[in-house]
């Protein structure tokens, strides 16, 4: 099984792109996948709930935790870089029939595009019965999206 994930470049600083990914507070206003975001601060071990709406107009809610927030730094080379991650908790992950940890990564180099990818690592033995297609769709979604609230906002 592909992990369902999603990459697009975003003609807009990192700094202003990561922004935009850690003011969960305003998805409902750019986000058409993660329309609503339940976060106090986007810090590791906090918990994050996740309002998604699929293509079809359906929705559900997922319970996550941040489990990986590595703001921007930039390398001897030039390259910056941040990344947020989060862990699945809802009822199948507590039984142990599905793991998912999704990556969101930034990278820069210099003066380029910032690339945002993401991905969702599942396992388990219930994983193939997760919707990766229908994630993968709303991860493209969701980078387009992010896309286009950066660039207009920088």
């Amino acid at each position: 099984m592909r992990p369902p994930s999603a990459s697009v470049e975003i003609d807009a600083p990192l700094d202003a792109v990561w922004a935009t990914m850690l003011d969960t507070a305003s998805y409902a206003e750019w986000n058409p996948f993660v329309v609503r975001a339940e976060c106090t601060e986007p810090r590791v071990g906090e918990p994050i709930v996740l309002h998604v709406r699929w293509a079809d107009g359906k929705g559900t809610r997922s319970p996550e935790r941040i489990s990986v927030v590595e703001p921007p730094a930039t390398d001897a080379d030039g390259v910056a870089r941040a990344t947020l991650a989060y862990v699945f908790e809802g009822w199948p992950a507590r039984l142990g029939l599905i793991r998912g940890t999704r990556f969101q990564r930034l990278t820069q180099r210099p003066d380029g595009p910032t690339t945002y990818d993401t991905v969702e690592e599942f396992s388990g033995p219930m994983a193939k019965y997760a919707g990766p297609g229908r994630v993968a769709d709303g991860f493209r979604r969701h980078a387009e999206a992010l896309k286009r609230r950066s660039e207009s906002l920088s």
